[in-house]
């Protein structure tokens, strides 16, 4: 699945209801990342947070959590956001609405947060809205890595982060086994880049309104 490296401030424009970035006059960045908490996966980007002092936003799968419940809580405990990322990795595209909403909310009650990410970023109208009457704010991002895509080399990848990169961006990555032989090689490095162009790196927060 291709997926654009960055998308221009004219199309977020077009979907101002979704979350796309942060101020572009502050010097911040938002990393995120999808698809965890993972064994190992999650264990190294945690430390390497740690050693730059640099916080992040995970946005947890249900599942997940439920079978690594130690590492949902070391996240929190290290002071890094959560969000929703859907019990299943459910595709809206492909999955009918009230199953969709379900599994939100059966994600809910392991993930505390109203911060919801869908997976492969593929959410409709309607069930955007239904999700930001329950106080949802859906993140999307600007930035993405392409960690995830095995025809891509981690060189291109941290190409990509750095040459796309700006204030406010939402960057995705991934705490997941698909990821982690690019991470080990991205990550070290585009973490120096930025502590070298002076960015500081934030949780995401809510900006909904619970209902």
């Amino acid at each position: 699945m291709w997926y654009p490296d960055r998308l221009p401030d004219g199309f977020t424009k077009w979907f101002a209801s979704y979350h796309w970035h942060g101020d572009r006059d502050e010097k911040t960045v938002y990393l995120t990342f999808d698809d965890g908490p993972t064994p190992v996966v999650t264990d190294y980007v945690l430390e390497l947070l740690e050693k730059y002092r640099f916080k992040a936003t995970f946005f947890c799968i249900g599942d997940c959590v439920l079978r690594h419940p130690e590492i949902y809580n070391q996240i929190i405990t290290a002071g890094h956001a959560v969000g929703n990322h859907t019990m299943n990795h459910f595709n809206r595209w492909k999955t009918k609405e009230a199953i969709y909403l379900d599994n939100v909310k059966k994600a809910s009650q392991l993930i505390d947060s109203k911060l919801f990410r869908p997976p492969y970023g593929k959410i409709l109208p309607n069930t955007a809205r239904q999700l930001r009457k329950q106080g949802y704010d859906i993140i999307m991002w600007d930035v993405i890595s392409g960690d995830f895509d095995h025809q891509r080399t981690a060189a291109s990848c941290l190409q990509n982060l750095k040459k796309n990169t700006t204030n406010g961006s939402i960057i995705v990555l991934h705490d997941s086994e698909k990821a982690f032989e690019k991470l080990k090689v991205i990550l070290p490095d585009y973490f120096e880049y930025l502590r070298m162009k002076g960015y500081s790196c934030k949780q995401l927060k809510n900006t909904v309104a619970t209902a």
